[in-house]
């Protein structure tokens, strides 16, 4: 009987070290699957915008669509106003177009006419019309012998919506700014589907014309194609990104709460740097007017002297225009003056 019991009892220890055995195999390796998750790296998150970024775009080749002529929209004794409409990449590269309008100001005069593509600041879309921000100028130009060619930008005028993302909408300024320069080789085609061989662009007298935001686009355009046609600039942006943005959330309802979140989630996943136009200044080829008025509250007046002394760091050949007490639009008193200094830098530059 005691073998007997002596026998059970030896059983059952071994059935209990095994059982013992078993389960702490079974939570060892549990807990290894545990550290194998633990070390295992997230996956990446997506970075569709780094399309975008400056690197990427200069490596972008950008199409050439149709300038095509619209209506008129003003006829007078010195210039005409016409809508224009050219396409534009849904992304850079990419190979869906979309519809951009624009407004074309031109001589009355049959001829052969300079071109300047005009980029206007930022203007809210209920108040939106063609040529808001760039007609007084334009007028002038086309009086004097110009042509001029301003893009409403997606989702203005009769262009195509833009981007619902917030950071690719404003960078889809910079593709459609770059299919515009790219585009321009068409524009005598468009003209003459119109004006049958009357009226004519000098594609070897090409400029730029930009205003306040309209300048950043234009700086960043000009640093990513390398283009060198002579750019005048108004009171431009041309501070770093997103502190470019983030300076005029104070005027935003919500004084820039929903920005800062989305601007939050950005940075979260890009590298601001690569998105900021001052640290590719020293692309530009092209010569510069700029033109900043002292009293400007939009676009602080030390913005463009360090803009000037940057880009004169950077070799870019530069001449710095100021107004005494010249508001954000140069007026009351320099708009007249900035007007004439444009003209004559567009006509030195034009006849190297």
């Amino acid at each position: 009987m005691k073998k007997v019991l002596l026998t059970l009892f030896i059983l059952i220890l071994l059935a209990t070290s095994i059982g013992e055995g078993i389960y702490i195999w079974h939570q060892q390796n549990g807990f290894n699957d545990l550290l194998i998750l633990l070390h295992q790296k997230s996956p990446a998150p997506p970075t569709p915008l780094l399309a975008y970024s400056f690197d990427n775009l200069k490596k972008t080749k950008f199409p050439v669509t149709q300038i095509k002529l619209g209506d008129i929209v003003t006829s007078t004794d010195t210039y005409i106003s016409r809508k224009f409409y050219y396409s534009v990449p849904l992304k850079p590269g990419s190979d869906k177009l979309e519809k951009v309008s624009g407004l074309m100001n031109l001589p009355v005069k049959a001829g052969n006419y300079p071109v300047i593509v005009m980029y206007r600041g930022y203007v809210d879309q209920d108040i939106y019309k063609p040529g808001v921000g760039t007609e007084p100028v334009a007028q002038v130009l086309a009086k004097n012998g110009y042509i001029t060619l301003a893009p409403d930008f997606l989702g203005y005028g009769e262009s195509a919506s833009p981007s619902a993302d917030p950071f690719e909408n404003r960078f889809q300024t910079y593709t459609t700014a770059l299919t515009m320069l790219s585009s321009l080789p068409t524009l005598n085609s468009g003209l003459n589907s119109v004006y049958n061989g009357t009226m004519s662009a000098d594609m070897t007298k090409i400029g730029i014309w930009a205003h306040s935001n309209g300048g950043h686009i234009a700086l960043s355009t000009l640093a990513i194609s390398g283009v060198t046609y002579p750019t005048v600039l108004w009171a431009p942006v041309s501070t770093s990104f997103p502190y470019d943005i983030l300076y005029y959330t104070v005027e935003s309802d919500d004084q820039g709460k929903g920005l800062r979140k989305v601007l939050a989630n950005f940075e979260m996943v890009y590298d601001t740097n690569k998105f900021s136009p001052p640290l590719y200044y020293k692309w530009i080829k092209a010569p510069i007017e700029l033109d900043q008025g002292t009293a400007d509250h939009e676009v602080p007046y030390w913005w463009s002297d360090n803009l000037d002394a940057t880009l004169q760091k950077d070799k870019v050949d530069i001449t710095y225009n100021t107004y005494p007490g010249a508001d954000h639009n140069l007026l009351p008193s320099g708009w007249a003056q900035a007007v004439t200094n444009d003209l004559e830098f567009y006509t030195k530059e034009f006849n190297k």
